[in-house]
């Protein structure tokens, strides 16, 4: 392969970073563990670019943040239309609730969309400002500012006293 990772290497060097990260963003490990997959799949079919970038694992890291994003969003719709459901009176079977979840990581869910993101590439992937600006595409002061805002709020909702 002239020098490139093989993608099976990769994939197993990688493997355990994306689901974490994922997880850090879903809170489900099952939809962890699928969007991690779906990442790496769409990694595969495109390896022949892919291997050439500068960091694969980057490229792969925004596929997984965008699949989280995509998560959610359909999460709140589901969300909206049980609600709709139940004002409605129609029976509501079940609603799945992940007891995998900590209060932490709930207070962090909560955070906006890109402080969220910066704060699981930063404590999940242990990325520094450098590489989470690289992987969101914004410069590295605007992870900062991301970065300290985070850190503010979850102090304040955990009662630490403290910034994180």
């Amino acid at each position: 392969m002239f020098g490139r990772e093989r993608f099976s290497e990769f994939y197993v060097r990688e493997l355990r970073a994306m689901t974490a990260l994922a997880l850090a963003l879903s809170g489900s490990r099952q939809a962890a563990e699928d969007i991690a997959q779906d990442a790496f799949v769409v990694a595969y079919r495109q390896w022949d670019r892919i291997s050439r970038l500068d960091n694969p694992a980057t490229w792969v890291r925004r596929v997984v943040i965008n699949r989280s994003v995509s998560l959610i969003r359909r999460r709140v719709i589901a969300a909206r239309h049980l609600a709709r459901l139940w004002e409605s009176g129609e029976r509501v079977v079940s609603v799945e609730v992940s007891a995998e979840t900590e209060h932490v990581w709930d207070e962090v869910r909560r955070l906006p969309r890109r402080q969220r993101q910066v704060v699981a590439l930063r404590y999940v992937d242990d990325l520094s400002l450098a590489e989470i600006a690289e992987v969101l595409g914004c410069s590295k002061e605007t992870v900062s500012t991301h970065l300290r805002r985070a850190r503010s709020t979850l102090a304040r909702r955990l009662g630490t006293g403290e910034e994180l």
